[in-house]
């Protein structure tokens, strides 16, 4: 995918040849809440964040993390759960705040930061996808026939040395986008909130305790998710200092049209990165100007293939 995206912005002129390499992906959580008035500027810009295009930058890795602590303030979010509130209570001890706090963005596990705050969380970014990182591919197993379940298939190479002392843990989230919620009491009352990349799910799957390490998850998808707006984002992560060593994002909506033109039963599997054929690129526009729907319509064509299992 990052070869694509190199050669769609040399196409357009937007970057030069030269460029051989593209950042890894980054990681972005933003620890949320509908009851928080100071929240939407800071949902919005992790949607900003989320669907910025650059073929010279990281890809961003969305997680909104609704908390469950502004819950009693007259709204309960529908999204929110104490396990997220407990993630942000580690990240709390580690960057040694006396307390949690919303809108709180933390990057790649190695900054944290006033939510809203656009220059601060680009800023932090660009540091972090400087960083030595690893690399994560994601396989997906699916059934059509108990279209709820799937299993994840994690594989994680070229991962950086861990701190002494610490391990690491390789974790799955699955994420919806375009949500929205009818706000009717406390403080953003009358409002309608829209959320990007909500974690509906947030589990630990097994240890990266070498270079190379793998895991497979059993996951089930509820009834009211919508397939076609959910994603699957592993990341290896050091338990003591909370850095992620390396992240990837895998949108389920590619698997599902998979399944169509698939067997049964099916695996979507990574393969050599290529350059974009004419079909493609076709459809979309290339003026200058619309070059970042192109680059965000072609993230979506992760690499990958499709082969039957039966």
């Amino acid at each position: 995918m990052r070869y694509r995206l190199a050669f769609v912005a040399w196409l357009f002129g937007l970057i030069p040849s030269s460029v051989a390499t593209i950042p890894p992906p980054v990681v972005v959580e933003l620890f949320t809440s509908e009851g928080c008035s100071s929240c939407p500027p800071a949902d919005a810009l992790l949607q900003q964040l989320a669907n910025a295009a650059s073929a010279s930058g990281p890809e961003i890795i969305a997680l909104g993390e609704h908390v469950d602590y502004w819950d009693h303030q007259g709204w309960k979010d529908r999204f929110s759960s104490a396990a997220l509130t407990n993630r942000q209570q580690r990240y709390a001890a580690r960057f040694n705040n006396e307390s949690i706090y919303t809108p709180q963005m933390v990057v790649d596990g190695r900054v944290e930061l006033v939510g809203s705050d656009a220059k601060a969380a680009r800023r932090a970014i660009d540091r972090a996808a400087a960083a030595p990182h690893g690399v994560v591919r994601i396989a997906i197993e699916s059934n059509t026939n108990v279209a709820s379940q799937l299993s994840v298939i994690v594989n994680v190479s070229d991962l950086p040395a861990i701190a002494r002392g610490d391990r690491a843990d390789m974790v799955v989230a699955i994420t919806e986008d375009h949500l929205t919620s009818d706000v009717k009491r406390g403080e953003n009352h009358g409002r309608v909130l829209t959320h990007a990349a909500v974690v509906r799910r947030l589990t630990t799957i097994g240890d990266a305790s070498a270079p190379a390490s793998s895991a497979r998850a059993e996951l089930v998808l509820e009834p009211d998710w919508q397939r076609d707006r959910l994603e699957i984002v592993a990341f290896v992560q050091e338990r003591r200092s909370r850095t992620i060593l390396a992240s990837a994002a895998f949108d389920l909506s590619m698997n599902a049209k998979a399944a169509r033109v698939a067997s049964p039963k099916f695996v979507v599997a990574p393969r050599a990165p290529r350059w974009p054929n004419a079909n493609e690129l076709r459809g979309y526009d290339t003026r200058p100007a619309k070059i970042g729907l192109a680059l965000r319509s072609l993230r979506s064509l992760r690499s990958s293939s499709v082969r039957s299992t039966r």
